[in-house]
């Protein structure tokens, strides 16, 4: 793979070591899910030639199981007549045997402004997977008339005989976030189908409406995006970007998608731009980045930067929406580091062998408890810590802007815990609530736990890596 990147990665401190990252350089939004010749492809947003964002190329790991990932060559290089600024982001899909990846052309303008841009929507193709042609009628997709310059992320599925895509953008008279819906038979001619959703305003849902998704389970409508500019409400929408999910119907006579108000699908500091796909079992897998936004990542100066979440399941069930690791994790659990039943009713610290890469589950009685607290520190501070008071949930980093929170419908039952290294992705009741962060310690790692409550805890741990 060193043809391909000239970052080069000088240390290993903050490495994962069973997530996707990038073999040197910039990695955001995950790109093409997809299941094609027997492997799961991700690809990704990827600059590889610094660990700062910059002109965008796509990156590609594939897999055999979700969770042991091998880097492939670079899928999409910039350059071309509809792609000198960058590959952006895109879906992918597979028809007659062969992949195809549908993904937006960035256009800078001569003073190369990157406020100056516009944006068109293009189609690769590969029949083995790896290498990848442009299609030589691009663009397919250019914006209509009514749009601003925000135009990108195409979203594409087969349904009743047709081919649709979903494409995040922004009216040009009312500056708000919407999204636009396309038709086609054959995936190189499109037929505009209008905007089938719109923000109410920016205030409240967004000027821009990123890397949106749509797709069924259940027989309901799951409308995904990631709008940028919406206002904080109380405790939600807290992050300068958010992901939020609306559970509805597609009316394609009309066309029209009407659903719930937005929510946040994760309710942790580093979620954004998730994108869902298909399984062969029909299970829908979803794959976010852990953003950085709030700063600049700080394995940047080794070489690198950015790390995709765990493949997550999603399930709806009463109307709201689960998220949860695929089930191929559990098959790579390695040892059994701590199996205990524990009652805490002041701090008391687990005992574990390995407490940077490892699987941590804790088990509840039937009823629950009402109060809980977990902390995982370093020598010098703690780095991230949940609270559990009853239904309502206080998720505390270390740094700037520190709190988020999240509402359970009832008692919490079951924690899980993910820590790889310098991400820790949290799930609560089996994925009603989760919380993705990113985080940087400085010596041993402690995990603690506490609870008002002289009620045994189930703990198991596994180490994973």
């Amino acid at each position: 793979m060193d043809q391909y990147h000239t970052s080069k990665i000088t240390n290993q401190r903050y490495r994962p070591t069973y997530h996707i990252a990038t073999p040197g350089g910039w990695l955001n939004d995950p790109n093409g899910l997809c299941y094609f010749n027997g492997y799961y492809h991700v690809f990704y947003q990827y600059h590889p030639f610094s660990a700062k964002w910059g002109p965008m190329h796509w990156g590609h790991v594939r897999s055999k199981d979700l969770v042991h990932w091998e880097q492939l060559p670079i899928a999409l290089t910039l350059g071309d007549q509809e792609d000198p600024g960058g590959c952006f982001s895109g879906s992918a899909i597979v028809k007659d045997n062969r992949l195809y990846l549908l993904y937006t052309g960035q256009h800078y303008y001569a003073d190369h402004d990157l406020n100056h841009f516009f944006e068109v929507q293009n189609l690769a193709y590969s029949d083995d997977g790896i290498h990848f042609t442009k299609y030589s009628g691009n663009p397919i997709i250019t914006a209509p008339k009514d749009n601003s310059q925000d135009f990108r992320d195409p979203k594409v599925w087969f349904q009743d005989g047709y081919y649709y895509l979903v494409i995040g953008s922004r009216a040009k008279d009312k500056d708000q976030g919407r999204v636009l819906l396309y038709r086609s038979s054959n995936l190189t001619n499109w037929q505009e189908m209008g905007p089938i959703a719109e923000a109410s305003s920016a205030k409240d849902e967004g000027y821009m409406w990123e890397c949106p998704d749509l797709f069924k389970i259940n027989g309901q409508d799951v409308f995904m995006c990631s709008p940028m500019g919406m206002d904080k409400q109380e405790n939600q929408f807290l992050n300068y970007s958010q992901s939020c999910y609306s559970i509805g119907q597609l009316d394609l006579s009309k066309p029209q998608f009407t659903g719930t108000p937005f929510r946040d699908i994760d309710s942790g500091h580093n979620f954004y731009a998730p994108q869902t796909f298909l399984t062969p079992d029909h299970r829908r897998i979803m794959v976010g980045w852990m953003s950085t936004f709030e700063g600049e990542p700080k394995e940047d100066p080794y070489g690198w930067a950015g790390v995709l979440t765990l493949p997550r399941e999603l399930k709806i069930i009463s109307d709201h929406l689960y998220n949860y690791p695929v089930a191929e994790i559990n098959n790579s659990h390695h040892d059994k580091v701590l199996d205990d039943v524990i009652t805490v009713s002041k701090p008391q610290s687990l005992t574990l062998s390995d407490s940077q890469h490892l699987d941590l589950q804790f088990k509840f009685s039937a009823d629950g408890i009402d109060r809980l607290t977990w902390q995982m520190t370093d020598q010098d501070s703690c780095l991230i810590q949940l609270i559990i008071n009853q239904q309502n949930v206080t998720l505390i980093r270390c740094g700037a802007d520190p709190k988020r929170y999240a509402q359970l419908a009832g008692p919490l039952t079951e924690l899980r815990i993910l820590v790889d290294t310098s991400s820790v992705e949290i799930f609560l009741n089996q994925g009603w609530a989760s919380f993705t962060e990113r985080y940087y310690a400085n010596g041993k790692v402690t995990h603690q736990l506490q609870s008002s409550q002289k009620q045994p805890i189930k703990v198991i741990a596994y180490s994973l890596g």
